[in-house]
């Protein structure tokens, strides 16, 4: 099965070319975060004509998750235990979507961005990370459940083009990053970091240039490779063991209408007989 996400920055700017990215990688799960829609104004016909049943959680132009799948789709949950309110009055936000898709446990996740370190939205994204690590916890670990989308933190200075023009901002802060990574106190692990991979599988996603998933649409950021690896896959053991392969698709960065994200891919083998 090949399952991937990718952060499309308003679906309905770019339905035509995510269902053509599709078709294209013969993908056959998407997760997807900023939708930017109202769940009565998804493009549903444009998947569903290319085969892709489709769940969506969106209340605005902002935020907003979704899966499309073509190996079946069920089972949908809007948002996990204890996911943590925003705004006045006070809400649940359009940040989390889960669904089994052939077999799969797959969630789609849109981590709060936390805008500055002063910032209240900041306290807010930490407690989101710690509120669905308590949740991934207790979620069964003989499914094979994978946690994908766009995390809003990179989790190495590897993973970002200078580590010094981050210093005092988010996404790079050592609280950000020790509640990213206490998804592994959970039971998952980052798969789509270069050195997970090579751990899981023996082969290698391709090297610094490539890794990125991120690139701001200012200040000529991705001509010069002025990106970041935020869009990531925490998956549980039972996941983790079907991982084959991993892939970063730059080239959908490219073009007009691009989103800043690109997608990554994840390719998982059939589960073992018995």
């Amino acid at each position: 099965m090949r399952l991937a996400t990718w952060n499309v920055n308003s679906i309905r700017a770019r339905a035509e070319r995510v269902v053509a990215w599709l078709e294209r990688s013969d993908v056959d799960v998407l997760a997807m975060q900023e939708t930017k829609t109202r769940d009565d104004a998804f493009p549903y016909l444009s998947f569903e004509a290319a085969g892709y049943e489709v769940a969506h959680r969106g209340t605005s132009q902002w935020n907003g998750v979704a899966i499309v799948s073509r190996v079946g789709l069920s089972d949908v949950e809007i948002g996990f235990a204890g996911q943590p309110t925003w705004g006045e009055p006070a809400a649940a936000e359009a940040r989390a979507l889960g669904a089994t898709c052939g077999g799969v446990r797959v969630w789609s996740v849109y981590v709060p961005n936390g805008r500055a370190l002063e910032d209240p939205h900041y306290a807010y994204k930490l407690a989101w990370l710690g509120a669905l690590r308590d949740a991934a916890a207790g979620w069964p670990t003989t499914d094979p459940t994978v946690v994908v989308g766009d995390w809003n933190v990179a989790p190495t200075d590897d993973d970002v083009w200078d580590p010094a023009y981050y210093a005092g901002r988010t996404h790079t802060s050592p609280p950000e990053r020790a509640a990213l990574a206490a998804m592994a106190d959970a039971g998952y692990t980052e798969l789509t970091a270069p050195t997970a991979l090579t751990a899981l599988t023996g082969s290698r996603t391709s090297g610094t240039a490539g890794r990125f998933t991120y690139w701001d649409y200012q200040r000529l950021a991705f001509p010069k490779n002025r990106g970041m690896r935020i869009d990531l896959a925490f998956g549980n053991a039972a996941f983790a063991q079907r991982l084959t392969a991993v892939a970063i698709d730059r080239e959908e960065r490219k073009g007009k209408g691009a989103s800043d994200h690109v997608p990554v891919v994840l390719e998982i083998a059939a589960p073992a007989p018995g």
